[in-house]
């Protein structure tokens, strides 16, 4: 049995879609969500799942390696971020190098970097009369959004459509593509 933990800063719509995509198999599954946000909507999400959820600040994050004793304590095979927005310290990239997804709501190499998440991605791409958009899904390594990009689809832009209307067709394509290649990616992994 594969296992994997998702982090989550936010609502946890890409947690949840993940989340479904491996229900009731027995090859893969989701063992634990972690989220830096108490107040965050993937914890209810994750309850409804009966997915334990782990709570963490960022003096644990980043001052101690109580989460990455946490991840391999739990035999933990892939992470995976959906909406997490804090910089990934060297000790977790390091216990999982080319173990650890991200997607970015936008076509990398642009439109990534620190501060680009989320509404300011939809905002630049608008602001830029970009003619498309999309995803990107990428491993983690020390420098945001910089990671090797495992996989990436696009969506056509519209000339009047707003940054909402941007995030809506991204979305489309996160929940689409990011547990198909998350299952592509943990089924892939050698047992060790």
């Amino acid at each position: 049995m594969k296992r994997i933990a998702i982090f989550a800063s936010g609502s946890g719509s890409n947690a949840e879609q993940i989340s479904h995509h491996f229900k009731g198999r027995t090859d893969v599954q989701v063992s634990l969500i972690l989220t830096n946000n108490p107040t965050a909507g993937v914890i209810q999400r994750a309850r409804k799942l009966h997915i334990p959820v782990v709570i963490f600040d960022r003096t644990l994050f980043y001052e101690s390696n109580r989460v990455v004793e946490l991840l391999l304590n739990a035999g933990i095979d892939l992470v995976v971020l959906a909406g997490f927005m804090m910089q990934v310290p060297a000790n977790l990239i390091n216990a999982y190098p080319n173990r650890m997804l991200n997607i970015h709501p936008a076509l990398l190499p642009r439109y990534g970097g620190k501060g680009m998440y989320g509404h300011f991605v939809h905002e630049a791409v608008v602001a830029a009369g970009e003619r498309q958009s999309g995803i990107s899904i990428h491993y983690v390594n020390e420098a945001y959004d910089e990671g090797e990009i495992v996989y990436q689809a696009t969506v056509e832009l519209d000339p009047t459509d707003t940054p909402d209307e941007v995030a809506r067709k991204v979305q489309v394509l996160e929940h689409l593509h990011y547990p198909r290649i998350v299952d592509e990616v943990v089924s892939a992994l050698n047992d060790e």
